[in-house]
């Protein structure tokens, strides 16, 4: 890690969770990390018992909104010139049948999972192509990106949103192939991850029960293994989840 300290990295959806989680981790190796999310004075509140060499800045951004990921990418390059490191981390999901979603939450839980990364993503490209330096963008995924898993509950969308990130993931490798291109890209796909999406999605506590759960810290750990590895070494894809860990619906 020590080639990352003083660098600059984003992190979406930062306020919690594995954003939250990562946003900690680099700061405390060193890295000006600039958190994305709308609730800013909880990034902020968190963020102060952080002990680390680096530095946090916690921008408002609803990144479904392509005006908003422009302005908070404008603020970075004019106070930290380039992004380094960018953690396409935030997602939602919402507990209903594709019949019976609403259409308003069928609508934000694709601009977010879709549109919000690919917002940051294209910004960030900017700043790293023009500045020519190594660069890793790393896109929070998810299991059910790989596999429709046989729950009690339908979560509608969520999973082909989730199967588009892994699709944009090696479009976005392909796009950058070549050994004069410094970036990498890498698609990291957890199972069940102790956070707030459980809270916001509405499942069951029946059907919540049935999970086997990561931390945030051990998705963490994964990020900084990808970015640790040396730059000549690409990291297409990781996929992590609980030792034991039960996802089919039972018998």
């Amino acid at each position: 890690m020590e080639r990352w300290s003083g660098k600059v990295a984003v992190v979406t959806g930062a306020s919690s969770g594995i954003g939250l989680a990562t946003a900690k981790a680099l700061v405390q190796h060193g890295m000006t990390v600039i958190g994305l999310a709308r609730r800013v004075d909880k990034m902020e509140n968190e963020m102060k018992a952080v002990k680390g060499a680096g530095k946090f800045f916690a921008k408002s951004c609803d990144i479904t909104k392509e005006a908003d990921v422009i302005q908070a990418f404008e603020w970075i390059e004019k106070n930290c010139q380039t992004v380094h490191l960018l953690v396409n981390n935030a997602g939602t999901m919402k507990c209903a049948t594709i019949e019976e979603v609403k259409t308003e939450d069928m609508v934000n839980i694709i601009n977010v999972n879709i549109m919000g990364l690919l917002h940051c993503t294209r910004q960030a490209l900017h700043l790293m192509k023009k500045n020519g330096h190594e660069a890793h963008i790393i896109n929070i995924n998810s299991l059910a990106g790989h596999k429709i898993y046989d729950l009690d509950e339908s979560v509608n969308v969520y999973p082909a949103t989730k199967f588009a990130v892994r699709a944009i993931s090696e479009t976005l490798a392909n796009e950058l192939k070549g050994k004069s291109n410094k970036i990498r890209v890498t698609n990291l796909s957890p199972g069940a991850v102790r956070t707030e999406i459980f809270e916001v999605s509405q499942l069951k506590p029946e059907t919540i029960a049935n999970f086997l759960y990561l931390e945030p810290e051990d998705v963490v750990s994964m990020i900084l293994y990808a970015i640790s590895v040396p730059p000549h070494v690409q990291i297409n894809e990781l996929t992590i989840n609980a030792r034991g860990a039960f996802y089919e619906k039972k018998a």
